[in-house]
């Protein structure tokens, strides 16, 4: 398919990468930073035959989310960090209703109504499901816009593919920043390609009623939904987890980082292997599942330096995935802190 280079935001560019996808359906609520996502789907949406909502609330627009999916469109909502926290009984019915739906947190700092400013700490939040109940979201996590673009088509894949919520993580910077990227030529309207969905509720239709809900009395009705989850989420952490991995042959430290924060450590990466240090980089795409087969734990002598704008949260992830048998380090900051290339330098010269 032809492609075109435009100049776009990240916020931007994940829109963009929805109605490419075939997004027919979005609702939500203005909240910074990510009001230019919600602006640019009121001025899309309509152009090709979609539906876009600014809803009263946030619990408003995860509920109409509910309510659109499972009458068979692709759906979307976005927010930040606190309006995040409003969707979450929604989000957790989606995910018991067993629908796909595709959820953007732009994250802000916090915790409370914080501010603007960038942020990565609501990663418990996202890939430990965020609502009540034992459920998961799979959570992608871009690291460019290009990638913004990309994962925001993947997400609805995903969510279509395994009949569940799928977030996209970002950050105020990856929200707010401009890169080229390339884009598909054709208009989003020549590009929807929803799939018939025979569990929809898409009316009657001479065919046997269809039924949606996470609601389940009968003795042993939940717990058996909860089984069948659980080996849709085995399947998922065995088909889906995906990383980049740099220089890991001959790292003695290797970075972990993702989002916004991979690219700064991604230029400490390099200017620290111009200096002849022996430093790799991995950086986790799906933060769940956690790619856990991108740490090589062969070698007992490597450490690993987890750098995150949050104080330790994917932290732990890394040393469930390192069971002690490699060092772990950490260096984070939050509430709109950023470490920086020479923070980053500095700490693995203290390792070294």
């Amino acid at each position: 398919m032809p492609k075109k280079k435009i100049l776009i935001s990240g916020n931007e560019a994940i829109a963009e990468g929805a109605l490419q996808a075939g997004c027919s359906f979005y609702a939500g609520y203005p909240i910074t930073p990510q009001n230019e996502l919600i602006a640019y789907m009121a001025q899309y949406m309509p152009k090709t035959g979609g539906v876009f909502i600014q809803a009263e609330s946030e619990l408003a627009a995860i509920n109409m989310v509910y309510g659109a999916s499972a009458a068979g469109a692709r759906a979307m909502t976005s927010s930040s960090s606190p309006g995040i926290s409003l969707k979450q009984e929604g989000i957790s019915y989606i995910a018991g209703a067993e629908l796909p739906a595709v959820i953007v947190n732009i994250m802000r700092g916090g915790p409370g109504l914080g501010n603007i400013a960038p942020a990565q700490s609501d990663y418990f939040q996202a890939t430990r499901g965020g609502g009540h109940g034992d459920y998961h979201t799979i959570v992608l996590a871009p690291g460019s816009v290009q990638e913004a673009y990309d994962l925001a088509q993947t997400s609805f894949y995903l969510a279509d593919k395994y009949r569940m919520p799928v977030m996209i993580l970002g950050d105020g910077i990856l929200g707010q920043m401009m890169e080229p990227i390339l884009v598909s030529h054709k208009s989003p309207a020549a590009n929807r390609h929803n799939k018939q969905k025979p569990w929809a509720l898409s009316g009657c239709k001479g065919r046997k009623p269809n039924i949606i809900k996470s609601f389940a009395l009968a003795e042993g009705a939940l717990e058996e939904l909860n089984l069948k989850l659980q080996r849709k989420y085995k399947v998922i952490k065995n088909k889906e987890s995906r990383f980049e991995n740099l220089f890991l042959d001959d790292a003695k430290v290797v970075l972990v980082a993702y989002g916004t924060m991979a690219r700064i450590a991604k230029s400490a990466l390099g200017r620290l292997r111009l200096a002849g240090k022996k430093i790799g980089l991995i950086r986790p795409i799906t933060l769940w599942p956690f790619p856990e087969r991108a740490f090589c734990l062969r070698n007992k002598r490597i450490k690993y330096l987890v750098i995150e704008m949050s104080y330790g949260q994917m932290l732990e992830d890394v040393r469930l995935t390192v069971n002690g048998k490699a060092g772990v380090e950490f260096l984070g900051r939050s509430g709109g802190g950023v470490p920086s290339e020479e923070e980053i330098i500095n700490k693995v010269k203290k390792i070294l």
